[in-house]
């Protein structure tokens, strides 16, 4: 009675461990769900939340933050030499308010030997380096980059590159430096309250006054210099414009164009005095005025521009909760368990690993809706968001296998393709704002919920079959438990699979087409983006055929190039920096495409290699 009780018992705990594992990973992550709070005594929480116009598009200075950081460093902190660390939106404020303070952290990622051999330091673990060491070498580093600029960019080297590189995160750390410094020295709101001053008493003045003095004159001049120079510097417009009907993205200017404009409006914007109070508080480790500041100014753009409030406190939010890392985690988690499961032959890890890839796929899910809502597009608007929802599709279809086959290959390509993909957006994120406004090519909202969603399911779900052919020709070449039966499940989940593909690789083709004949006047021109497109329909129309004339081996060996096929199709043609379709280009992916073609043709000459156990009486497996 005893060891019935106690094998019962077991398998209540059998049968619930899955959902107590999903429950424990649930808790976790609703835990996350909540805005980055306040590091020290300044309320850095809600100064996060502002929202702010750049790059065509309101977003939180948050996201301004943590993008630029990436920009300079690739990370979203800061380690000090001192063993602590800062968050993105401290570093923010430390360089935009506190004048040089930011400078001797160490920011700029350099890797090139070449540069820095200018810089004078030599080659070793460390990656990243202030400012101020950067100013020390400005003028040699200056002549070598309008050197290189001059130079045809075919014609670069890879030292030259590195230097533009780095030339460019120069630029952007001054720019943001130079965005709210309206006073060159001292306190910004004396430089905005006196400049008001003056321009009221110029317009107020009589004719018969006398006109003030000449030193009077010309730092008055000089300040509308530096206003201007301030104006044409920073792309980063944080001063909302009077509201004049229905709310606009556009109703939002700088610090520079607010201070200009003080002439026609005949009065101050309110917001240049708030974020000069904040300057100065900040600087001044003030920060009972600070806090106090931004909570007025945050309370009267709630009233001023509710929707850019709740905008940007929706993506503050998101961008603290990270779902496409937390879920690329629980990806990971899927992929071991279901290895382990292939191991140990015990159906509770597979269990186990389907439970999780469903949380992760929620999280996946949720990650990709949050990004349509506030960008209010489809899911693919360029090359990170591409390898986002080619992941999620092919999760999905992983999903759908799993629960049909219950053979641990839908965790198993689903788990891998989900993890692939999100570490691959994870590294397009260092490219910058993947909120970006559209490309020109894929502005419309039409064509975009067609042609490219469409053609973008098509390239998920050849990965997904390219992913069952590994598993395949890995599985025969080094499973001894490998046998025909299993060898013809997975050729008809591959069959299956790209069967799918083919229908939706030729419709988002030819609805491609149509879009080309919209937009440029002709159906098809022969764009590298376009032959890409049609060699991922004619390889799947080719494996298709392969089943039924060849060996199931072969086939997989065939889904297994059309890896490569999309890979080309898909970033290949945006880095050849040619044709209309051309966005997205990276200068270091090309390395990582061939690697990855070079891995697909290693995992292909498995194919080759004798079976790990003899045949018995079938040639199921050949």
């Amino acid at each position: 009675m005893n060891e019935t009780s106690a094998s019962s018992s077991r398998s209540r705990l059998v049968k619930y461990l899955p959902a107590v594992l999903v429950l424990v990973f649930a808790l976790y992550l609703i835990s996350a769900l909540k805005v980055a709070p306040s590091t020290g005594s300044f309320d850095t929480a809600t100064f996060s939340q502002l929202p702010v116009l750049q790059g065509g598009r309101v977003k939180p200075i948050d996201t301004v933050a943590r993008t630029s950081l990436l920009l300079l460093s690739g990370k979203q902190t800061v380690a000090l030499e001192d063993g602590t660390s800062k968050t993105a939106i401290e570093w923010f404020l430390d360089s935009v308010f506190a004048g040089d303070r930011a400078d001797i952290y160490p920011v700029f990622e350099i890797d090139d030997p070449d540069v820095l051999g200018v810089l004078g330091v030599q080659q070793n673990v460390q990656r990243r380096f202030p400012f101020t060491l950067l100013l020390e070498h400005m003028d040699d580093m200056r002549m070598q980059a309008n050197l290189a600029g001059s130079q045809p960019a075919d014609a670069r080297t890879r030292f030259q590159n590195a230097l533009l590189h780095l030339s460019e995160k120069i630029f952007l750390y001054q720019q943001l430096k130079a965005t709210f410094q309206i006073a060159e020295a001292g306190s910004n709101l004396e430089a905005v309250t006196s400049f008001d001053a003056q321009i009221t008493k110029m317009n107020g003045a009589s004719l018969d006054q006398a006109p003030p003095a000449k030193e009077v004159r010309d730092a008055f001049q000089h300040r509308i210099e530096r206003f201007q120079e301030m104006a044409k510097f920073s792309d980063l417009m944080p001063i909302p414009l009077p509201g004049k009907g229905v709310e606009q993205d556009h109703d939002w200017t700088s610090i520079g164009r607010a201070l200009l404009a003080r002439f026609e409006s005949g009065s101050l914007n309110p917001a240049l005095l708030m974020f000069a109070r904040m300057s100065d508080t900040y600087a001044a480790n003030d920060a009972e005025t600070f806090n106090r500041t931004v909570a007025e100014y945050s309370s009267a753009l709630k009233t001023m521009k509710p929707r850019a409030v709740g905008q940007a406190s929706s993506e503050a939010l998101f961008n603290n909760f990270e779902p496409f890392y937390k879920s690329m985690a629980i990806y990971l988690v899927v992929l071991v368990l279901a290895f382990v499961f292939w191991l140990v032959q015990n159906p509770l890890f597979n269990r186990l690993a389907f439970a999780l890839l469903l949380l992760a796929f929620s999280v996946h899910t949720l990650g990709l809706g949050a990004r349509i809502i506030l960008q209010g597009r489809p899911p693919v608007t360029n090359l990170y968001s591409s390898a986002v929802f080619v992941g999620w599709a092919a999760v999905f279809l992983g999903i759908i296998l799993e629960k049909f086959y219950k053979n641990g290959v839908g965790n198993v390509v689903a788990g891998m393709i989900g993890f692939t993909t999100l570490i691959i957006a994870h590294h397009l994120a260092l490219q910058g704002d993947t909120m970006e406004m559209m490309r020109a090519v894929l502005d419309s909202n039409f064509w975009l919920a067609t042609h490219v969603v469409t053609v973008t399911i098509g390239y998920s779900s050849t990965f997904l079959a390219g992913l069952i052919g590994i598993v395949y020709l890995t599985r025969r070449a080094f499973d001894k438990s490998f046998d025909a039966d299993t060898a013809e499940t997975l050729g008809r989940m591959a069959y299956g699979i790209v069967c799918f593909s083919t229908i939706f690789s030729f419709v988002g083709t030819v609805l491609g087409g149509i879009w080309a004949d919209q937009s440029w006047g002709r159906f098809w021109g022969w764009d590298p983006k376009e032959n890409g497109a049609l060699l991922v329909v004619l390889w799947n129309i080719l494996i298709l055929h392969s089943r039924y004339s060849s060996s199931v081996k072969a086939m997989m060996m065939l889904t297994v190039f059309g890896n490569v096929v999309t890979a080309f199709s898909w970033f290949g043609v945006n880095m050849l920096g040619v044709g209309l379709h051309s966005y997205g280009f990276m200068d270091k992916a090309l390395s990582w495409i061939i690697i990855f073609g070079i891995s697909q043709a290693a995992i292909i000459s498995f194919g080759y290699l004798p079976e790990a156990r003899q045949k018995r009486g079938s040639d199921g497996l050949a």
